[in-house]
């Protein structure tokens, strides 16, 4: 082997505690060479997998799907990779709908964001089970206000 790195150095290439990797092997997605003392030793090809995993993790991989994407063997490889772009579009979608609750409540007049007429509206049909979490739309001024005061409303009610 010409170059290669001990468990440790390798652990610390990507932040990894050592028994990752030993687990890693464990699973069967790594399979480092031993060197005369049988300790394992990471080559560049080994340290490619090592940050195939940490990326597929940090994607939302499972352990599983990542040992059929690292198999060019794997019959069924397309579709588990199929069905990590689905879940990666479903949690798109759901980051871009937190993305827009969080602006909504930026922008809302409403220090309390459930509170907010329009937040409360999307919501009660989240609860009542007749509707979805949709896109709300920037708070305006629509003659419906908030029945939270907020800090302002707070320190006038408080001062008198």
């Amino acid at each position: 082997m010409k170059s290669s790195l001990s468990i440790g150095d390798a652990a610390a290439r990507f932040s990894l505690p050592t028994h990752v990797l030993r687990h890693w092997e464990d699973v069967g997605l790594l399979h480092p060479q031993r060197d005369s003392g049988d300790r394992r030793r990471y080559g560049g090809d080994d340290l490619v997998r090592i940050g195939v995993i940490v990326r597929s993790k940090s994607a939302g991989m499972s352990l599983e799907q990542i040992g059929v994407l690292l198999d060019e063997q794997a019959p069924e490889r397309h579709r588990v990779l199929e069905e990590h772009l689905a879940d990666l579009a479903r949690r798109m979608a759901d980051m871009e709908r937190s993305r827009l609750m969080t602006e909504h409540a930026l922008n809302c007049r409403s220090h309390d964001i459930t509170t907010c007429p329009r937040f409360r509206a999307i919501m009660d049909e989240v609860v009542a089970g007749t509707g979805t979490w949709r896109e709300a739309e920037t708070p305006v001024d629509n003659g419906v206000h908030s029945t939270d005061r907020g800090a302002h409303g707070r320190d006038a009610a408080a001062a008198r």
